[in-house]
């Protein structure tokens, strides 16, 4: 029974911390920037089959529904990634996604020569240029590393940086120890004072 009891509290304990750890990379390096445009850059991962897997998937959805977070009207949404093993691009996968299975009809760029994260970045900065907000769709973690780059490679357009909606309570609950651990290992190469969060 102890040992139960025990068992449960430490899986309560690891659920709580994942919650934590990704609600507060979600909140990190955010502003409060105002102004009438938008765009929502959604980061590509690793897809070799001829469709959208889980990950981007996900990360699609949480592109979308940042939109209708704030009710932007125009506002851009920038697919970015590279080509994968099946030949198409990432970005390519995530657009085809976005408009034939949840039925987006709004404005959408591609950003299709990425390989890594700091060329996401690199790579979206001229689609950037003219837009008063950005928004970073990715698992929190992974937005926020993203973020960081932007600071660094643009701090004037990190200025415009506001909270996308890829962290909602008890979403993918269960893995989120997974992704805080992940989370960690992906984020000890930034700087502390890059990223503002104690990890």
């Amino acid at each position: 029974m102890r040992r139960r009891t025990g068992l449960a509290i430490a899986a309560a304990a690891a659920l709580a911390w994942g919650e934590w750890l990704n609600w507060r990379w979600s909140q990190a390096l955010v502003g409060k920037s105002e102004g009438a445009s938008t765009a929502v850059v959604v980061l590509g991962y690793r897809n070799p089959q001829t469709t959208a897997n889980l990950i981007n998937r996900w990360r699609v959805r949480a592109g979308i529904r940042s939109i209708a977070a704030d009710g932007a009207h125009g506002t851009r949404v920038i697919f970015s990634g590279g080509a994968t093993s099946s030949g198409a691009t990432e970005a390519q996968l995530m657009a085809d996604y976005a408009k034939s299975v949840l039925g987006f009809d709004g404005t959408v760029l591609l950003e299709d020569q990425s390989a890594t994260t700091w060329e996401n970045i690199t790579n979206v900065i001229p689609l950037l240029e003219d837009v008063d907000r950005i928004k970073i769709a990715s698992q929190p973690a992974h937005a926020l590393k993203a973020r960081a780059y932007l600071r660094r490679q643009r701090p004037d357009l990190a200025e415009r940086l506001v909270r996308a909606d890829d962290y909602r309570p008890g979403e993918w609950m269960a893995v989120k120890p997974l992704l805080a651990a992940y989370g960690l290992w992906i984020l000890r190469g930034l700087k502390a004072d890059e990223r503002k969060v104690s990890l």
